[in-house]
C-alpha cells in the first residue's frame, strides 16, 4: 500500500531549482514549498545543513516517512518516482529496459548537461570578467550534448519509449535556458527546438517552473535590461561570496 505523500520541497527559482516541482506536478503529488533564499545565505543555515548538508537547493523532507530528507535534484526524481508513481508515469518499473534507458538520460543530464550548462552560466552571467576561452569552451561542450538529444530524437517525439519520462523532464528546464548559458540559437538542432516546444505545451510542467517564484526565462530572453539587471545581482553575490 502506497502511502499518502506529505512533502516539504525546498527550492527556488532557476534550472535546476525547477526540475523536482515539475515531477511533483506530472505526477500530482500534493506538497508544501519553502522558498530559500540564496542570497541570504539561508542554505547555509544548520536547520537546512540539516536536509542538505551539501548547502545547495534543491532538496525534500517526506513527513509520511519519518521526516526523511532526500537532497540533488537526481536523487530526488528517483525517489518521488520510486514512491509515489504508480501508474509509471514517468519511470518504468516493469520493464528493466525500458527503465535503464530512462535511467541513462537521467544521468546524462545530471552529469553532462546540468554541470556543462552551470559552468557556463557562471562565465556567462555571474562573473563580472568575461573570459573568452571559458565560455567558447562551455559552448562548445553544451553543443555536443545537445548533438546527442538531437540524433536521439530523430524520428521520435521523446527520448524513451516515444513518451513523456523523467528522461524529458530532467533536461527540459536545462536546455530550455540555452541562450542563458551562452548558446543563443538553438536552430542547428531541430529535432531537440521541437521537443521544447512539445514540453512547452504540458501544463503541469509549466506549472512546476513557477515555483517557487514565477519563471523568468522568457522574461530574461525579451528583454535585456532585466537579464543585465539581473546580472549584476547575481555578480554582486558571487563576487561577495567568493572574493573575486
Amino acid at each position: 500500500m502506497t502511502t499518502s505523500p506529505d512533502i516539504t520541497l525546498y527550492t527556488t527559482g532557476g534550472q535546476n531549482g525547477g526540475k523536482p516541482s515539475i515531477i511533483l506536478e506530472e505526477l500530482g503529488i500534493p506538497y508544501k514549498v519553502k522558498n530559500i533564499e540564496l542570497r541570504k545565505n539561508e542554505q547555509f543555515e544548520p536547520w537546512f545543513l540539516k536536509i542538505n548538508p551539501n548547502g545547495k537547493i534543491p532538496a525534500i523532507v517526506d513527513h509520511s516517512k519519518d521526516d526523511f530528507p532526500v537532497f540533488e535534484s537526481t536523487a530526488i526524481a528517483i525517489y518521488l518516482c520510486e514512491n509515489y508513481d504508480t501508474e509509471e508515469k514517468l519511470l518504468p518499473k516493469n520493464d528493466p529496459k525500458l527503465r535503464s534507458q530512462v535511467i541513462q538520460w537521467v544521468i546524462f543530464e545530471a552529469s553532462g548537461i546540468g554541470p556543462a550548462q552551470g559552468q557556463s552560466n557562471f562565465y556567462c552571467r555571474f562573473n563580472s570578467e568575461k573570459i573568452p576561452f571559458a565560455i567558447n569552451k562551455c559552448a562548445n561542450e553544451i553543443k555536443r550534448l545537445y548533438g546527442v538529444l538531437n540524433k536521439s530524437l530523430e524520428g521520435k517525439e521523446y527520448l524513451v519509449g516515444n513518451k513523456f519520462t523523467l528522461a524529458d523532464a530532467m533536461s527540459y528546464p536545462m536546455v530550455r535556458g540555452h541562450f542563458f548559458s551562452g548558446v543563443e540559437s538553438i536552430d542547428e538542432f531541430p529535432n531537440l527546438k521541437a521537443w521544447i516546444e512539445r514540453i512547452d505545451a504540458r501544463p503541469a510542467t509549466q506549472k512546476g517552473l513557477n515555483v517557487p517564484v514565477p519563471d523568468k526565462m522568457k522574461e530574461y530572453r525579451e528583454n535585456p535590461e532585466k537579464l543585465e539587471e539581473f546580472e549584476k545581482l547575481m555578480q554582486s553575490y558571487f563576487k561577495d561570496r567568493l572574493k573575486i
